[in-house]
């Protein structure tokens, strides 16, 4: 039985393509129970974001007011695009101030992986990659698995996610466990945003990029010096991409197998992370260890918010 939480909506990127979804997440979230609030936010429309940049930005600054109630879970309305346009307006400072050692899931994937990497960087917050409300608590097809995965990784202090997928590779590490969309996290390099985290467990997950785009943006990752500092890399969903004859062979398995013999990294695949219906909550920030081999892999993950 769930315990009812307080779950507030933000909305730092796009505006839902159905409205629908968003509500349909909303009420499946009340019909469990829990108190939603700030789900007028998925009715916002500026362009084609989720609000003005001003608006966006107060949905998160607001959390720092001390006369703001602190909710249990902050839940992205939806990824898309916007996040890296509000980044220069967040309240850091007060923000770290009523977040870094509070009891606070703020989760989203996506497109808030810029809002995550940010407030790491400037605040060491450690947040959540995981569901939204309109694709994933709203998605036509509700998936029981992520619903799990998610409170799971939010009411546990220490948890292991299991995957039965074979590696090519043995691997037993510990770091920081950190990641998410790789398009926003190459799109932050060099930028005061990108935290710098040494001996890191980085996860990464894309939608619609072909293999050779990803290796691009691994390029980019490893020529920044940013992948020799990793322990390990563990790769999510890569959903939405087509091959062509013009490929003659070379697919995602073609490109991870070079990416690295280049960085000598070991690369573990198979993650349920992404934008798929199927996906796992895991803390951005926390620690972690990664076992892996021919039997699949496992990551468990201590050092997290935890719901009280």
């Amino acid at each position: 039985m769930l315990r009812a939480r307080t779950i507030e909506i933000v909305a730092p990127s796009g505006y839902p393509h159905d409205a629908s979804a968003a509500a349909r997440g909303v009420a499946r979230l009340v019909a469990q129970g829990h108190r939603v609030v700030g789900e007028e936010r998925a009715q916002r429309r500026h362009q084609r974001f989720g609000g003005t940049d001003a608006q966006r930005a107060q949905d998160l600054n607001g959390l720092a007011d001390p006369a703001h109630p602190l909710p249990d879970i902050v839940l992205a309305l939806r990824g898309g695009y916007g996040a890296v346009r509000v980044l220069d307006a967040l309240d850091y400072a007060g923000l770290k101030r009523r977040l870094a050692n509070a009891p606070v899931a703020l989760c989203g994937h996506s497109d808030f992986t810029a809002i995550q990497l940010a407030l790491f960087a400037r605040a060491g917050i450690v947040t959540f990659g995981g569901p939204m409300l309109a694709p994933n608590f709203g998605a036509e097809t509700f998936s029981t698995f992520m619903s799990e995965a998610f409170w799971r990784a939010l009411e546990s202090p220490k948890f292991t996610v299991r995957e039965a997928a074979a590696q090519p590779v043995q691997v037993d590490v510990s770091g920081t466990l950190w990641g998410g969309n790789l398009a926003m996290i190459a799109a932050l390099v060099g930028t005061p945003y990108m935290p710098q985290i040494d001996g890191g467990i980085l996860f990464l997950e894309d939608v619609n990029e072909h293999p050779y785009r990803v290796e691009r943006m691994l390029y980019q990752l490893h020529l920044a010096g940013l992948l020799a500092r990793q322990r390990a890399l563990v790769l999510g969903d890569f959903t939405g991409s087509k091959l062509s004859p013009y490929d003659n062979g070379y697919d995602f398995a073609s490109m991870v197998e070079h990416i690295c013999a280049l960085t000598g990294l070991p690369i573990v695949t198979g993650l349920r992370f992404g934008h798929g219906a199927d996906l796992v909550t895991l803390p951005f920030g926390a620690q972690a260890r990664l076992q892996a081999g021919h039997d699949g892999f496992s990551l468990t993950v201590t050092g997290h918010p935890v719901l009280r």
